[in-house]
């Protein structure tokens, strides 16, 4: 029973699930947020619904009507959720400028060549 006490309270397993928790209430904000973006753009140009959509008898109306909500989808999540945190990861935690010259193959050389004395 202590093994599955350490496996249910070990820090990754805690980690993912909250994660989950947290991505399944975001993704129910975030298609909210793609409804409204569907309902301007049906006020702009009619309702973007291809569900009837069937050249030749063919139904790609429902494919189209997915694409369309999943290209609005990526956009909304790249540009109110990846592009602030990336902003936010530079600013608060700016990558270390590397020094010219020093890279690892040089060091790895000059430990072999040092080895080699």
């Amino acid at each position: 029973m202590s093994g599955f006490r350490k496996f249910l309270l070990q820090g990754d397993l805690v980690s993912v699930a909250v994660a989950f928790v947290i991505g399944g209430a975001f993704a129910t904000v975030v298609k909210a947020f793609v409804a409204i973006i569907m309902d301007l753009i049906g006020k702009a140009g009619g309702t973007p619904n291809f569900s009837s959509y069937a050249p030749h008898g063919v139904h790609v109306g429902d494919f189209i009507t997915a694409l369309v909500a999943f290209v609005i989808l990526a956009a909304v999540v790249y540009y109110a959720v990846v592009v602030p945190y990336t902003k936010a990861k530079d600013k608060f935690f700016p990558t270390p400028a590397s020094v010219e010259g020093e890279t690892v193959e040089s060091l790895l050389g000059e430990i072999r060549d040092s080895l080699k004395k």
